[in-house]
């Protein structure tokens, strides 16, 4: 139930992020969310797009390094403390989280929220026993 997200690694110079998201734009390919961190030489763009096979091929043909991560996109309360709740729920069961990042969609009051912890399947399940949306796939895919 995961959803797939694409770690692109690219050179921290003008124009290469314009490149990366101009080949997947040619492609017709939608970016749903994007999350950019960076360092002095290189950054990695996570992004999570409608053709995630479609992108990786374009990306490869174009020789752009990416890989696909398994990462939770979950609904979390748009409303003060709403992300803390979370995240306190998933310190009190052992779950780090190693990153995140807001999503561009909302579903009435609630926020989505990407979430890369190390072990996808238990937090999901743990986000569906208290009762939050966990999405798939082919549900972001048609937000």
């Amino acid at each position: 139930m995961a959803v797939t997200q694409l770690s692109i690694f690219i050179e921290n110079k003008p124009g290469r992020l314009e490149e990366v998201v101009s080949i997947l734009g040619k492609n017709g390919i939608n970016i749903r969310a994007l999350s950019l961190a960076d360092t002095k030489d290189y950054g990695v763009l996570r992004i999570i797009v409608d053709k995630k096979d479609d992108a990786v091929k374009v990306l490869k043909e174009n020789g752009i390094s990416v890989i696909k991560t398994s990462v939770i996109a979950a609904e979390v309360e748009d409303t003060p403390g709403g992300l803390a709740g979370i995240l306190d729920f998933f310190a009190e069961k052992g779950i780090n989280v190693e990153y995140m990042y807001a999503f561009v969609e909302k579903t009435g009051n609630k926020a989505i929220v990407v979430f890369r912890v190390e072990n996808i399947k238990e937090g999901e399940n743990l986000l569906k026993e208290k009762g939050i949306k966990v999405f798939t796939d082919e549900e972001i895919k048609s937000l």
